[in-house]
């Protein structure tokens, strides 16, 4: 039998350890364990299940620490730091172990990113300075800065001997893997780091004693854990900062722990600077970011080090992007994990053939938010994520009796509503009035860094084409064909139309709503105001701007990051990148054949902005009255109104309205 994906399914050995595939959960933060002490419970077992069984050969778990007395970032979060966390650690190695799939955990010790607070003193690091984040943190308490402590040459023996108790308690729980974190501004990277290592000792000063640390650390876990056991090591090979860690100086690192390590994990950035232009942005990309952003890095350190087993983990979307980068010899395996959280059986529906079914990741950072599995709405694209107590073979269970289901409305509700009414085992007929699935999810994708969305539109129309429901396009339901059907049910999910505020000079004929065009659809001069600077106005600017437009938004709100998810850092710059004027606190007055007319908030200030071209984003009005014409086609009970025609929202909020209204029919 031809093998799909023969690189990524293709299975690999290491000092005797099987792996069944290339494909790896990259470490998630262990929100999950439970256990207000750090160990693993039930709960923390289940939620990685979903993982484990979905499909990949390594369920990693992220930021475990080596000792929660002083590194402690996160609530309950997993300790390694006594014999106690062995047995309930038994429980995760003997899941992982039943699909198939490796455990693994982030031996992790965060040095300067610990709140004082926190652990009662001081942090410890390689040097003594105050971070970023601790000012911040200190100016919100109202109290002085906290410089960490210097490590002492024997605290640091000690800290050493920390990580390899902790590899050794996670080989005695039965794992045969487990990942040391030098990445991310760590303790490991803090003292490779020339930003935060000033010492003058024999851990200071060249890139030779500044890997003494994580060298050290490498040879006490090998000691501890003896040969057949494999040590995965997470890097970021660029810190994207420019004082920081360079990708030159990362290879010539790599070259002093290559014979100590079994895999090199190849990451990027750092967590260390709190609302600057480069926290976070290289550990969460966001969907205006390129993909598979640290394969530029990985595919040098294969032709540098072509005898190191190499993993990259940003971006990487789905099984077939990985297959391209395993086979080109830029990794041998690709780490996901937001991917993995829209779709935790994406491995298995790849290997059988099932990609129609897959749910691609939008890069939203709405799973950013995960304070606990049972937090609502932790992906836009999957509903189910997390709720592993209530679903815990991840699918619906059969409705006691098939029903007659009818879908009006071809937008993400009714798509997503369609898949959930099929896995309850109803018999749906989906009618959509345009020639193609997606609602105004099309008119949201005109930018060139709306790919993650274009992929979205891609999985409506394949799941359309293979679900098994009866999809109707080009077809405008009514409710004289819906009872002449006598359907059991009906959902409308019709959607919703775009607001145009009653001002004057609204109904002239250069005014318009912002996606057309920024799509092409409607005419667009070269002097073009854009009311409303949320997410959709400011898309439409950047796309406009890109296109040579001088383009003015105006938006009533004071507070940009107010409008805006995990992509708003990204989307000021490209609206600054591209020319775009924003003026907050602004509200629109008038639209005359010239000019707009706004009013700043606050002042009073009257201002005249010429305009060809006036563009509406201030948001969508639902379309109640046109849902509710086919409230009487079925039982009172069983009708219902989801998505955007029940109340304007973002895929999300469709997503997990439709699933909520099909779960019980």
């Amino acid at each position: 039998m031809e093998k799909r994906y023969p690189h990524v399914f293709s299975p690999f050995e290491i000092r005797g350890v099987l792996f069944k595939n290339r494909l790896v959960q990259a470490p998630p933060g262990c929100f999950f364990s439970g256990d207000d002490n750090g160990f693993v419970t039930q709960q923390f077992v289940e939620y990685f299940r979903q993982y484990a069984r979905g499909g990949v050969a390594v369920c990693n778990v992220g930021n475990c620490t080596i000792d929660i007395n002083e590194s402690n970032d996160e609530p309950r979060q997993l300790q390694l730091q006594s014999d106690d966390c062995v047995q309930p650690l038994k429980l995760f190695a003997e899941m992982c172990e039943i699909y198939g799939c490796h455990g693994s955990l982030e031996l992790t010790h965060n040095g300067k990113d610990t709140a004082p607070e926190k652990i009662g003193r001081a942090p410890y690091s390689c040097s003594s300075y105050i971070t970023v984040a601790e000012e911040k943190r200190a100016a919100a308490l109202g109290r002085a800065p906290v410089a960490t402590e210097e490590m002492s040459r024997e605290k640091i023996k000690e800290t050493v001997q920390k990580y390899a108790a902790a590899a050794k308690r996670c080989k005695d729980a039965g794992m045969k893997i487990c990942m040391v974190h030098g990445a991310h501004g760590n303790l490991i990277a803090q003292f490779a780091s020339p930003y935060f290592n000033k010492r003058t000792d024999e851990y200071g000063g060249s890139l030779e004693n500044r890997a003494r640390f994580a060298c050290e650390i490498l040879d006490a876990v090998r000691e501890a854990v003896g040969p057949n056991f494999v040590i995965e090591y997470r890097m970021s090979v660029e810190e994207h900062h420019p004082d920081q860690m360079h990708f030159d100086e990362a290879l010539e690192f790599i070259g002093y722990i290559k014979d100590k390590i079994d895999i090199l994990h190849v990451s990027a950035g750092l967590h260390d600077l709190w609302g600057e232009i480069y926290y976070m942005r290289w550990l969460l990309s966001n969907y205006t970011m390129d993909r598979c952003y640290n394969v530029q890095y990985s595919k040098v350190i294969k032709e540098r080090y072509p005898d190191l087993t190499v993993c990259v983990v940003g971006a990487i979307k789905d099984p077939a992007m990985a297959e391209e980068i395993i086979a080109s010899g830029a990794a041998d395996i690709v780490a996901m994990n937001r991917a993995l959280h829209a779709d935790f059986e994406m491995p298995r529906k790849y290997a059988n053939g099932r990609e129609w079914e897959h749910m691609p990741c939008l890069r939203c950072g709405n799973c950013f938010r995960m304070a606990s599995p049972h937090t609502a709405k932790l992906c836009s694209v999957n509903p189910i994520w997390g709720r592993y107590k209530d679903y815990p073979d991840a699918k619906l269970p059969k409705a006691p009796a098939s029903k007659k289901v009818a879908v009006v409305g071809g937008g993400p509700a009714g798509v997503e509503a369609t898949k959930w009414l099929l896995q309850r085992g109803h018999d749906v007929t989906l009618y959509e009035k345009g020639d193609k699935l997606g609602g105004h999810v099309r008119d949201a994708v005109g930018a060139p860094f709306k790919r993650d969305l274009r992929d979205y539109i891609a999985y409506m129309e394949a799941f359309g084409e293979n679900c098994g429901a009866r999809v109707l396009l080009n077809t405008e339901a009514t409710p004289e064909m819906l009872n002449a059907e006598n359907y059991d049910a009906v959902f409308a999910a019709v959607g919703a139309d775009p607001i145009f505020p009653k001002v004057e000079g609204i109904d002239l004929p250069h005014v318009h709503w912002a996606p057309d065009a920024e799509n092409g659809k409607v005419p667009c001069g070269e002097n073009v105001v854009i009311v409303g600077g949320a997410a959709v106005g400011t898309e439409s600017s950047i796309t406009l701007g890109m296109h040579g437009k001088k383009v003015t938004v105006i938006e009533m709100a004071k507070d940009v990051a107010a409008l805006h998810n995990g992509a708003g850092m990204d989307l000021m710059l490209l609206s600054e990148k591209h020319g775009v004027t924003r003026m907050m606190g602004t509200a629109l007055r008038k639209i005359t054949p010239t000019h707009v007319v706004a009013e700043n908030i606050d002042t009073g200030e009257i201002v005249e902005i010429p305009a060809d071209t006036v563009l509406m984003a201030v948001g969508l009005k639902p379309r109640r009255a046109e849902a509710m014409k086919f409230a009487d086609c079925c039982n009172a009970t069983e009708f219902f109104i989801i998505g955007d025609a029940y109340a304007s929202g973002d895929v999300k909020d469709a997503t997990f309205h439709a699933f909520e209204a099909a779960r019980f029919i």
